[in-house]
């Protein structure tokens, strides 16, 4: 995320942290995606802009996560569309992956969303405090946690072979 968690070409336009609230130094990432254990649950942790891949939160699920676990740090984009729009992609994640998801956003709103992407909590960026939701761990069966990407593909495929049956049509 540019200047949001680094910022590109960092020798040459470094001096842009000094006047912003760009990344003060860059973020790296990891080795490869874990789930985390707290007692008996298995937390899938994903972090900011990790929100907008529908292959991470499968990919969690797959390595065992019971709950799927998003924090953000959005302070760059403070007051735009950006941190509300983010915190309500995790329900998106929750609804194809067929798991509760949760996102803490620690400068930007927060929210808890069932495995069906129903709201359980919702607190805006200006919300100052601690959220307590229960967060049912039920999971739900779901074609994308099974077939993933395919369900894109496969419905691209069935939409490009009806505009050519329509187009042979009106031209037949």
């Amino acid at each position: 995320m540019p200047f949001g968690e680094y910022v590109p070409l960092r020798p040459v336009l470094g001096w842009i942290t000094h006047y912003t609230k760009a990344a003060g130094q860059d973020r790296r990432r990891g080795g490869g995606q874990v789930v985390l254990r707290a007692g008996s649950l298995a937390l899938g942790p994903l972090i900011s802009f990790e929100a907008t891949f529908s292959d991470l939160p499968r990919r969690e699920v797959q390595l065992g996560a019971q709950l799927l676990a998003y924090q953000s740090s959005t302070s760059t984009f403070q007051g735009s569309w950006a941190q509300p729009q983010l915190a309500s992609q995790v329900a998106v994640h929750a609804v194809e992956v067929g798991r509760a998801a949760v996102h803490a956003g620690l400068s930007g709103d927060s929210a808890a969303f069932d495995a069906r992407g129903r709201e359980l909590a919702w607190r805006p960026s200006t919300y100052r405090g601690p959220i307590v939701v229960d967060v049912p761990l039920g999971s739900v069966a779901t074609v994308y946690q099974r077939l993933g990407d395919w369900v894109l593909a496969m419905a691209f495929s069935i939409l490009a072979a009806a505009g050519v049956h329509a187009t042979l049509r009106a031209h037949g």
